[in-house]
């Protein structure tokens, strides 16, 4: 059986930590969002993809979600005793390693694609990993500041340094239009027998991703079942609420699927908080989905899996 999920970050790496256990048989393809990445310190920093690769491969910090386990933080203080800054992206020692090997390979003429490859060649993360798209797309958010009127800022700035409390005017995949599928992305999702939206958040990462031209119609033709990042009208984690009223969609199970649309989406895994929700055309199943250990989670991967094979199967009998 082949998957294909499209990924964020820690959201989206635990569920497919989960579904990895779930179907272990299967033969899964992630598609990683790239609209976080951002330079640091003439460094590439590629959040999303780092965190499923270290998620996957057994070495993200399992309390915060991001980063590496047992991380120590020199080099930053080290940055900050010199006043280089930006001091609110915390990048630890270990971690470093990872942005310095990519930075190097990308200079030397290396697609990300490739270096995505080569990294993961460490990690052993137990599925294909694939960038979104080997172009520079970077997802910026337009804010309204006092003292400075309404500009655009990188969305790491807006996420991390100012923890999304500044209501975003609007948000867009700077380079998306002009952007190609990452080699094999494409091909993926049309050999897959199913395709997946992890609890990642709808606008700034599955959104995203969906945003490379090609990407959308191809996994249109698919298949798929999400799982809701909404629980009782607010984000598991995260503030995807604010991408959310930042696009004039509402925090909910409902308006999120209605968001995807129908054309898009087949299945809808909704909360049993969210039991009441429909919406036409869609077939909305309603189960526990706060991923709270690793049975929890599997199980949850597996219901969203039974749920794509199902319909699948009912698309094919007509």
């Amino acid at each position: 059986m082949k998957i294909v999920a499209l990924a964020g970050g820690i959201g989206g790496a635990r569920f497919l930590r989960g579904l990895r256990a779930a179907a272990p048989e299967a033969e899964i393809t992630v598609i990683g969002n790239t609209g976080d990445d951002i330079s640091l310190f003439g460094l590439r920093v590629c959040p999303d993809l780092d965190t499923v690769m270290y998620t996957l491969g057994g070495g993200i910090n399992e309390e915060q979600g991001w980063g590496r386990a047992a991380e120590t933080f020199t080099v930053k203080e080290e940055l900050g005793a010199y006043g280089v800054g930006p001091s609110w992206f915390g990048l630890g020692d270990r971690d470093f390693a990872t942005h310095i090997v990519r930075t190097q390979m990308l200079a030397a003429g290396y697609t990300l694609s490739a270096v995505t490859e080569a990294l993961c060649d460490r990690w052993r993360p137990g599925v294909r990993l694939i960038p979104m798209t080997d172009d520079q797309v970077e997802t910026h958010v337009v804010v309204d500041d006092p003292e400075r009127g309404r500009h655009a800022i990188h969305f790491q700035e807006w996420w991390v340094r100012m923890g999304a409390s500044a209501p975003a005017v609007s948000i867009a995949p700077v380079g998306a239009d002009e952007a190609k599928p990452a080699p094999g992305v494409l091909a993926a999702i049309e050999e897959a027998d199913v395709v997946l939206f992890p609890p990642s958040n709808p606008v700034v990462s599955v959104g995203t991703i969906l945003a490379i031209p090609g990407i959308r119609d191809a996994v249109a033709a698919k298949t798929v079942v999400g799982v809701s990042p909404i629980i009782g009208g607010a984000p598991v984690r995260g503030m995807a609420d604010a991408c959310l009223t930042a696009i004039g969609v509402e925090t909910s199970a409902q308006a999120v699927a209605e968001h995807y649309g129908l054309g898009l989406l087949d299945g809808w895994l909704v909360d049993d908080a969210d039991s009441g929700v429909r919406v036409e055309g869609i077939e909305v199943r309603p189960r526990p989905l706060l991923m709270s250990d690793a049975d929890a989670t599997a199980a949850i991967a597996r219901a969203a899996l039974d749920l794509a094979l199902e319909l699948k199967r009912e698309e094919g009998a007509r």
